[in-house]
Order: C-alpha cells, then structure tokens, then sequence
C-alpha cells in the first residue's frame, strides 16, 4: 500500500537551537523523510540559528552527519540528501544580539508561510518571541512552535502562557507532544468516532478498567540534572499520558477541527478526581547487574524523585464514572513499551457453565514498538470433544495492514507538516496545559508534604512490587511488560 502525500505550501521554517540535540535527532531527520517523499514543495527552506559561528555549508555537513546517524534503516539516497541539504541555510544568532536577527531578518521571504521552531530551552523562548517582534518577523499568519517542559508547576505554566500570550495569538502557538503525532494515537481517534462497533461500548457499563503504560529500558540518558527536578509524575504523566487518557475518555467532537477535539479534552482534565494517597505508587531504581542506581545517575545520593510512577485515576462524568483508569510510566524496565488496553466486562451470565475458562476482551493499542491494535476475543477451540473456549487475538499490525514496505511516519514528520499546514489538532491548547497542571501538582505537594519516598526497585524488572497491589486490592492484574 502506498501513502498519500499531500505537498504542502512553500516555506520558511527557522530552527532555533538548530545544533542542539532534538534538532540532530528529531527535527532535521523527519524533515529529510518529508523531502524524501515529495512533501516539501521546490519552495520550502529550512533556516537553522543557533549560537555557534557556522557558515552554511558548515551547518549542512553538520546535518548530514546527523542523518547518517539518525534516520536508522537502509542508508538514504545520496542524491536525495545532496538535495535536501541545498534546502538548509543558516544564521548565527544568539537572541539578545541584533546583529544575528538582522541576518534573519534579511533572509525570511513575504509571500511563504514562516514557522519558527523554538528548539530551545524555555527560559530562552521570551528572548526569542520578543526578536521575533522587534524585527517585524511575527506576521499574525506567523506559527511559533514550543517544545515541553510548558512550566513546572501551574505557576510557571502560567507565567509561560501569559508570555506567548504577550506576543502571539494562540492561534500562532503549537505546543507540541509528540505522543500526539504517533500514527496509532491518532488511529485511535479513527476507530473509536469512525466506526459504530465500539462507541456504544466505550462507557462505564461495559469497560471494567484501563491501563495505560509508558515503558523504558533506557535510564536518565545524560538528563540527571533535568530529570532529577521533575521526575516521572512531571516528564510524563502530565503531558504524555494525560494525552492519552484524554483521547480515551473525550466525548466526539462535533466535528475534527482544532478547537472541537481540544474543548472535549479539556473536558476531560476538569473532570479528573483528586488522586488518594493510597492510589500512588512512586519508585525509583537501584543499582543491580552492572547498572548504575537513578541516585548516582542524576549524581544525588539523597534524591527522592521517582523514575516511575503507577496511579488509579478516575473520571467523573457520566461516561466514565466507575471505570479505573490505571496510568504507568517509568526507566529501567524490563522492554520498551506503549500502549492503551481497553479491558471489557465479563458477560452477565455464561451459557457455557461457570467453570468455563474465560478471558476478558481485551482491544490494546500499541504505540511502540511494532505499532497495531489487537482485540482478544473468545472463540470454541477447533476439534471434537465438546465446546471447549479459548482466547485468541485479532492482531492487525500497521506494517502488515498497510504494506511491509510503507514508511510509518515518525511524529515529528506529521506534526511539523501540520505546523505549516497551520492545523492546530494535535498541539496543546494553553488552558488544557493549566488545567493539567491544576490536577497535578496537588498530587506532587501531597507526597512532598507526607515526605515520601519512592520504592526501589531493579532494573530489568516491570517497577516495585507495591506497583502489583495497586492492581491486586481492586482484582485485577497489570498487563505483562514485553
């Protein structure tokens, strides 16, 4: 099967912080992918700006190298990066020099649609909004995009939104998560509003609990200093789950536009109870096999933040109200895994005797790796000797599904396409990120306040062993990490 690509219009996008790490990584790489299947009209240019004195043939060899190192798979056409890398100029710029805005400046064209990438640290993004303006470069059809952290707090979350606010309309802001731009978060949005088979499935009545888990084997990666100061509950569970639970639990919008999906999230977040103390469960790894303990990564022997996290949530509308949704995230586990499973409730009576084994329907979504959805189902086990059931999976894979040869597009790929097609959907609105942050620091303050700390656990294992009660008290088990 061959995707679709739909070019989009030329333009201009600036990266700031064009030689920092997600720009290597993330931003250039998934720019290449889009001029590699043709999206990038012959107008489109990419400007890098960031602090070190380059030239531009300078910054394109610096991109190249990056592409060998990151795009992974069959080595790229030389030819195609040759032409992508014409694409690419650059600008030395540090924000509070004018001389390097002047140089922007002078480069940006009128008659494209302009993009500026804050690829940078927060506390830079007031220096670079107020250049922006004082060098007539923040056009009212100008996009701004802003990379996470949004705030620490509510407080900073604020002061961040107020700031933006000062200088762009939030139609020009893209908050982006890039949890948001995986192909199979937004399949999930296809099959719950585009097909009748789960809608009058997907409540209280017939969901038993949800479990969403965010999994990884890697530890801090060289973020102890930042990760340290915001932990799991921080880094992930307010934006990367939160996101994900509000896909699942959001009401259908009225229609699929920016402001109709972003409203029923925020629906969403307002209705989250308050998290008890006894449905949180912090951990933090030790030291075992040859791996360094969390504390002595993030050099901080008296460190309580935790590197995972597991949590009972519950929703108070009339659609969910009674249904648990159990979140979990954290570093040092036994695989790589995302996913969203959906458990149903048993059948209110079983025609085939109660001692029948049974297993719950079960539809997972898996974000990564191998990206697909499977539903298990309950069917008779083939042969003679009466009606034996057993459990199988309807297991669709998007590689498979859609052609072994189709690229799965990275995030960054759809969402940065979608800056320039000034399509807002997938980005954060200010108020959602607020009210996220209204629902999550009172749970961050209560185990400071109670002086919590989180329990160890082994790297390699699925997280600490009061994770497992979480799940046992209400009858239920987590899903196997794997």
């Amino acid at each position: 099967m061959v995707a679709r690509v739909i070019p989009v219009e030329p333009f201009d996008l600036v990266v700031f912080g064009a030689t920092g790490d997600l720009a290597r990584r993330k931003i250039l790489p998934s720019l290449f992918r889009r001029f590699a299947e043709g999206q990038m009209p012959p107008g489109a240019r990419v400007i890098g700006a960031a602090r070190s004195t380059l030239t531009a043939d300078t910054f394109r060899d610096h991109i190249a190298a990056a592409l060998d190192e990151h795009l992974g798979g069959a080595a790229p056409d030389r030819d195609a990066v040759a032409s992508f890398l014409q694409r690419l100029d650059y600008v030395a710029l540090d924000a509070g020099d004018e001389t390097g805005w002047r140089a922007l400046a002078a480069r940006m064209r009128p008659d494209v649609v302009q993009a500026h990438y804050f690829s940078v640290a927060p506390p830079l993004f007031a220096d670079l909004a107020a250049g922006l303006d004082r060098h007539g470069l923040n056009r009212p059809d100008t996009r701004v995009v802003v990379e996470k952290p949004f705030g620490h707090d509510l407080g900073s979350a604020r002061a961040l939104n107020a700031m933006l606010a000062g200088h762009f309309d939030e139609s020009q802001v893209y908050r982006i998560d890039h949890y948001l731009g995986k192909e199979t978060v937004q399949n999930l949005m296809a099959v719950r509003f585009a097909n009748i088979l789960f809608e009058p499935l997907w409540n209280a009545r017939f969901v038993d609990h949800v479990q969403i888990t965010v999994a990884e084997t890697v530890g801090v990666e060289g973020r102890g200093g930042y990760y340290d100061a915001s932990g799991a509950m921080r880094d992930m569970v307010q934006n990367h789950l939160m996101q994900l639970l509000c896909l699942i639990a959001m009401e259908p919008p009225h229609r699929f536009e920016p402001d109709a999906v972003r409203d029923e999230k925020l629906k969403v977040i307002r209705a989250l109870d308050p998290v008890r103390p006894e449905d949180i469960v912090r951990g933090q790894y030790r030291a075992a096999g040859g791996v360094k303990s969390f504390a002595e990564e993030v050099e901080n022997p008296e460190s309580r933040t935790e590197s995972y996290i597991a949590l009972r949530v519950g929703v108070s509308s009339w659609r969910w109200k009674g249904t648990p949704f159990y979140l979990r995230t954290g570093k040092r586990l036994r695989a790589r895994a995302s996913e969203i499973a959906v458990t149903f409730r048993d059948p209110p009576h079983s025609i085939f005797g109660e001692d029948a084994p049974w297993r719950a329907n079960v539809l997972v979504i898996r974000l990564q790796p191998d990206e697909g959805m499977t539903l298990r189902v309950m069917i008779k086990e083939p042969g003679p000797g009466g009606m034996r059931l057993k459990d199988v999976a309807l297991d669709m894979s998007f590689a498979e599904a859609l052609g072994g040869e189709m690229h799965i597009p990275d995030a960054y790929e759809r969402l940065i396409m979608d800056v320039i097609r000034g399509n807002q959907t997938l980005f954060m609105r200010g108020d959602e990120v607020e009210a996220a942050w209204a629902w999550t620091d009172p749970v961050i303050a209560g185990w400071e306040a109670r002086g919590d700390r989180p329990h160890p656990y082994d790297p390699g294992s699925t997280g600490p062993e009061d994770a497992l009660m979480l799940m046992h008290r209400d009858g239920r088990r987590w899903r196997e990490i794997r």
